[in-house]
């Protein structure tokens, strides 16, 4: 394994806003969501009364994933306990449970026909199990009607009780991915209620209990690129297989402001850097959303091949 320098200590300043927001660059472009495929999609998020991240996330590749017949349906409502400065969803008090939701997530996924499907959810820390019961409930239910599809689970961090992660663990998705979204110096400014070690701890746990684990970070919220590789490096001592890294995009004016726009060419560094060090797959690019992708991410080795394979070629 390549040895890489030593990340220096940054000083603990905060993110800066601005009152000009900064232009986007040519790169960052995406197609609007059209074709028959999407329609149809849309239709039944409509008729099941389902939340998708892809529209409360205001995700660039809705209309690439969703012209796929793929989504990433989020339960537990779309009203959020949290109020995280770089999240388009909803915070508040959310509607009661919906016990219902578990069996319709499921039988949506087994319209759409699809091989892969993704669920993530809002936080619910008003909930004395932290939603946990409605995940392994959606999880066996999903499984139990689309035998052949593969789940990839985004859970939030339920506070860090291992009892509640444990029915994520219990229910036993393909993959369960819980993301990390920046790096240690800035996580209360982006995550203003979680903690950068809680969450290395979630996935850590996830991992020793036989999870495939992943996580995801977004660029250009302050953070240097230093900073992004000791993130990596912390992670992949906590046992993580998979690894998002996408760019930062500003939802509305109340949310955190772009810093800066980083260049393909700095994904793809951080791409290797990240094979280097030892994670499985990477997923690196300036479009690139935790669920994208994703069906790729099941597989083990098929990220790390395909790099060396990459490397074989150009050496």
């Amino acid at each position: 394994m390549q040895e890489l320098p030593v990340v220096p200590k940054i000083p603990q300043d905060t993110i800066v806003s601005s009152d000009t927001p900064l232009k986007k660059p040519n790169w960052l472009r995406v197609k609007l969501p059209i074709g028959e495929s999407y329609k149809h999609v849309r239709g039944l998020v409509d008729t099941h009364k389902l939340h998708t991240i892809c529209e409360s996330g205001n995700c660039p590749n809705m209309g690439e994933c969703w012209g796929e017949g793929t989504a990433t349906f989020m339960i537990l409502g779309n009203i959020c306990t949290r109020s995280c400065g770089f999240c388009a969803v909803a915070t508040g008090r959310p509607l009661a449970v919906d016990f219902d939701e578990p069996q319709r997530v499921a039988e949506a996924i087994h319209l759409m026909k699809v091989k892969h499907a993704v669920v993530t959810s809002v936080d619910r820390d008003e909930l004395k199990d932290g939603g946990s019961i409605i995940w392994y409930n959606t999880i066996n239910a999903v499984k139990a009607l689309n035998p052949d599809t593969t789940l990839e689970t985004l859970i939030p961090d339920f506070r860090g009780f291992k009892d509640q992660i444990q029915r994520i663990i219990d229910a036993a998705p393909e993959v369960v991915s819980h993301n990390m979204e920046t790096v240690e110096r800035i996580t209360r400014q982006v995550r203003i209620q979680a903690k950068y070690r809680r969450s290395l701890e979630v996935l850590e746990t996830l991992k020793k209990g036989g999870m495939r684990t992943k996580t995801g970070i977004m660029l250009g919220l302050g953070e240097t690129k230093e900073e992004v590789v000791q993130t990596m490096k912390d992670l992949v001592e906590a046992g993580t297989d998979v690894i998002t890294l996408g760019q930062y995009l500003q939802p509305t004016k109340k949310h955190l402001p772009v810093q800066r726009f980083v260049h393909p060419d700095e994904f793809a560094e951080l791409r290797e850097i990240g094979y280097t060090i030892g994670f499985d797959y990477v997923e690196s690019g300036p479009l690139v959303r935790s669920s994208y992708h994703s069906e790729k991410h099941v597989i083990p080795g098929y990220g790390k091949n395909k790099w060396l394979m990459e490397k074989a070629v150009h050496a």
